[in-house]
């Protein structure tokens, strides 16, 4: 021991006991990690989550996060970044170069169109728009310059369920790549590296962890999974070269909410069909725009997809963990969000008018945490509106359920609808 308290204090000897184990992992916080010697130093591999080597790479608490949603995504390795946007973010970076042509959807995210219409442009990438409803568009539009189609299932805001098994034979057909936004399915409504049983597999996936996977409105995160080691190598290179890190208070809080993505899931979801159904019924909304609800752009594609068959012989299971697992299969998953067109003699400010009528719901972006959300969408400046699946032209308003109770939710629309009819007879 030195002289002064200050040094003590800095390189005070005292190490815990090894062996503490609890529900939740300890939260390792670092910049600089400490090597025992300069061997150690220089044979340490970062890449391969073997050892430490400086915090922006991984500490124990970004490894096991990693490690979990590579898992739930049904993938072999994962990166996290600090945003869902992000990560399509890195994706790109990682995989286009000059003279490189990308494939997007029409329904694509829109914050993600600023990257692509200004961004990339600088960098000599060129994107094009495909039909996600039209798995002919996309075969048509692949060239021997594109190196990267984009999928999403449903699209963003209007909700349609693309034939993503069909989507991805093309890409395999035409040997590109293809990138998967699963932020929707979370991992839980279909395994984008097993789409038919048989192994038809997307190349990466990536989440905004912002959503599901966090579910309390209070994270900024997203990942990139995969399943092919020289893929994720090149992603992971590029993703240290950019200097992307995560902070270990937003992966504790990851890690936190994990074992209960299901049960929030399935809630969200059952909620959500719920208010589904009753806003067919009301005489302002032109459309109801959910996956599962029948009637609802690509709901055949979703079945096909994210129901499966009860399996056999599970009416003796033993568990009711085992009853209600074969209740999902045969019901499917669907997310808590989903969004309606009202009927076009709603103008777009007596649309707002509703939507600010609005007292449980609040008006807010992102989806996937415990309070229902309401936000008007003006689809005509978001995407082609000649799009032939499209044919709306009443005001949307996108709508993402929590764990309020149904009823509350539905009596919060009922009064809503009211104030808008006052509205429209004034």
């Amino acid at each position: 021991m030195s002289a002064n308290k200050i040094t003590d204090l800095i390189h005070h000897p005292y190490q815990p006991p090894e062996g503490f184990e609890a529900p939740q992992i300890g939260v390792h916080k670092a910049s600089t990690v400490i090597f025992p010697n300069v061997a150690a130093m220089r044979s340490r591999d970062w890449k391969n989550k073997s050892g430490y080597t400086y915090g922006l790479h991984g500490t124990p608490t970004t490894f096991t996060l990693e490690e979990r949603i590579a898992s739930l995504e049904g993938g072999l390795q994962c990166v996290l970044v600090p945003s869902g946007l992000a990560a399509i973010v890195a994706v790109d970076i990682a995989l286009l170069g000059q003279g490189d042509d990308m494939l997007l959807p029409h329904n694509v995210y829109g914050a993600r169109l600023g990257l692509t219409q200004e961004e990339l442009p600088r960098f000599g990438i060129t994107t094009r728009y495909y039909d996600a409803m039209d798995a002919a568009d996309l075969a048509a539009k692949i060239t021997p310059k594109t190196k990267l189609v984009w999928l999403e299932a449903p699209g963003s805001v209007t909700m349609e369920f693309p034939d993503l098994p069909a989507l991805v034979r093309i890409c395999r057909e035409k040997a590109v790549i293809c990138a998967l936004d699963n932020t929707w399915g979370a991992g839980l409504a279909f395994n984008a590296f097993d789409l038919d049983g048989q192994g038809l597999t997307v190349d990466i996936s990536s989440q905004a962890l912002t959503k599901y996977p966090s579910g309390g409105g209070d994270v900024l995160m997203g990942s990139i999974v995969t399943r092919d080691e020289a893929l994720h190598h090149k992603i992971k290179l590029s993703h240290m070269r950019l200097g992307y890190g995560v902070a270990a208070n937003d992966a504790e809080l990851v890690l936190r909410s994990l074992p209960s993505i299901g049960i929030r899931y399935r809630a969200a979801d059952q909620s959500a069909r719920q208010l589904a159904h009753w806003l067919k019924t009301r005489p302002e909304v032109e459309a109801v725009l959910h996956p599962a609800i029948e009637g609802a752009p690509g709901h055949q594609n979703w079945q096909n997809l994210c129901r499966k068959r009860p399996v056999a012989g599970i009416e003796s299971a033993r568990s009711a963990t085992d009853l209600i697992a074969n209740e999902h299969r045969s019901e499917g998953y669907a997310a808590g969000l989903f969004s309606i067109v009202f009927h076009e003699k709603f103008s777009p400010s007596q649309v707002d008018a509703f939507v600010d009528a609005l007292k449980l719901f609040k008006i807010g972006y992102s989806w996937g945490g415990h309070l229902s959300l309401a936000v008007p969408y003006d689809i005509a400046s978001m995407r082609n509106q000649n799009v032939a699946h499209w044919p709306y032209r009443g005001g949307l308003v996108r709508f993402s359920i929590g764990f309020e109770e149904a009823a509350d939710l539905m009596q919060d629309l009922s009064q809503a609808f009211h104030a808008l009819t006052k509205l429209r007879e004034n």
